[in-house]
């Protein structure tokens, strides 16, 4: 199971997509407080449909109570557009953190600071960054790929 955090997320369409996304390949969504929005939205909801009672989805009250729980943190991969080195780089493991930022910022310097593994979704140049749920679809992809042919 690959794990998905998402610190402090403000949009719920991005949210609940992301959920969906987690259902349908088994990986484990982890949500970092404070969120732009309350779980019980109805856009959360309605773009994680019917889905979300089967969504396995951990809620963590700040980033330190998610970090406290992180026993190898080289398995922890952060998720920025301010580094070369491209997310197809590493080699996943099962049990991976694949961690993302807030919409409108991305993670926090101190947060990056924190972590050596930051890797980036490359483009054209023509976006400065992709759409979180488009960022957590390709990760996903990847990650599971490597790790088993993408078979669930």
């Amino acid at each position: 199971m690959i794990n998905i955090v998402l610190i402090h997320p403000e949009i719920p369409n991005n949210t609940g997509n992301i959920g969906r996304l987690c259902v349908g390949t088994n990986c484990h969504l982890h949500l970092v407080h404070p969120l732009g929005f309350e779980i019980t939205d109805k856009n959360l909801k309605r773009s994680g449909l019917d889905y979300w009672p089967e969504l396995q989805v951990t809620e963590y009250k700040n980033f330190e109570a998610w970090k406290a729980q992180i026993k190898d943190a080289s398995r922890v991969f952060l998720f920025t557009s301010n580094t070369e080195k491209s997310f197809l780089a590493p080699k996943y493991k099962e049990g991976d953190w694949l961690v993302f930022g807030r919409e409108s910022k991305g993670l926090e310097p101190e947060i990056l600071a924190l972590y050596n593994n930051h890797v980036s979704i490359p483009s054209t140049g023509k976006v400065r960054s992709f759409n979180i749920a488009n960022a957590v679809s390709f990760a996903i992809g990847e990650a599971l790929k490597q790790i088993n042919g993408f078979q669930f």
